[in-house]
């Protein structure tokens, strides 16, 4: 009779997880170009021309924007690192519109940020984070319902302020006034301040890209003064979103900018 040996113990096998991420594409062209067709401007890698994710052929209307996307492709290195070509992102996005948006989707869906826009939920718990909002977005809350008519109103509860009909329909009529393309630029900087009032405010130029940032970042740097700030993560954390809201921006005004003005100098 076979017996087995009471002195080894059978463990059961253990396995690691791993992570497999997709390798970056190597850079297999030495330059860019931007050319002008009937159709609008293509952007070509040495011989070849451009295509979207979906295989569509890229081609714009605004020469500035053409020159962005070159200038993102001919900035990469050895590799071509797609997570930090925002400008060609927001391109590819807008021509292939991989969820079939209209419009009226754009509009509503930046609509819905208006009763949570970050600006508008206040604390009066702390004093100095308080004052600190007061002077910091007040300013800007004020500008806004200037700028379009409205009687945007702040909340110091967790209860979301309330936005009158009236008041969305004139914010909705601005964003129909612009293209669809145009609308994803705004809809990548709403997403990245989470704040409608910043996303205007700094593509109407009242603040720059670096105080919307830190505006929009204004309760999380409060509380870094307390509880110290990891370098690696939080100023990664707000170089990302500088980058990101560059970028809306400048697609945003590229959009509105189908060529390039030279002027000419008088001798």
């Amino acid at each position: 009779m076979l017996r087995l040996s009471t002195g080894i113990k059978w463990q059961a096998p253990t396995f690691a997880a791993v992570r497999h991420y997709a390798a970056q594409p190597k850079r297999f062209y030495k330059q860019t170009n931007v050319l002008c067709t009937d159709a609008g401007y293509e952007v070509t890698l040495d011989h070849r021309k451009l295509k979207t994710p979906n295989g569509t052929l890229f081609t714009v209307k605004s020469e500035p924007l053409a020159i962005a996307v070159a200038t993102e492709f001919d900035s990469q290195k050895d590799h071509i690192v797609r997570s930090r070509m925002h400008i060609s992102a927001l391109c590819f996005t807008a021509i292939d519109n991989p969820n079939n948006l209209t419009k009226l989707d754009m509009v509503n869906y930046l609509l819905n940020f208006l009763a949570t826009d970050t600006v508008l939920f206040q604390y009066d718990d702390e004093k100095a984070l308080q004052e600190l909002q007061c002077n910091e977005w007040d300013p800007l809350i004020d500008w806004f319902n200037r700028r379009f008519e409205t009687n945007l109103q702040k909340t110091l509860s967790i209860t979301p302020p309330h936005v009158t009909d009236e008041d969305k329909i004139k914010i909705a009529k601005h964003f129909q006034s612009f293209s669809l393309e145009t609308l994803h630029g705004y809809t990548f900087a709403v997403d990245t301040l989470k704040s409608i009032v910043l996303a205007c405010a700094v593509i109407e130029q009242q603040i720059n890209v670096d105080k919307a940032v830190a505006l929009a970042r204004l309760e999380e740097e409060y509380q870094l003064k307390f509880w110290g700030r990891v370098e690696w993560s939080h100023d990664l954390s707000q170089q990302e979103l500088q980058a990101r809201l560059a970028a809306a921006v400048l697609f945003v005004h590229f959009n509105c900018s189908e060529h390039l003005v030279k002027e000419k100098l008088l001798l």
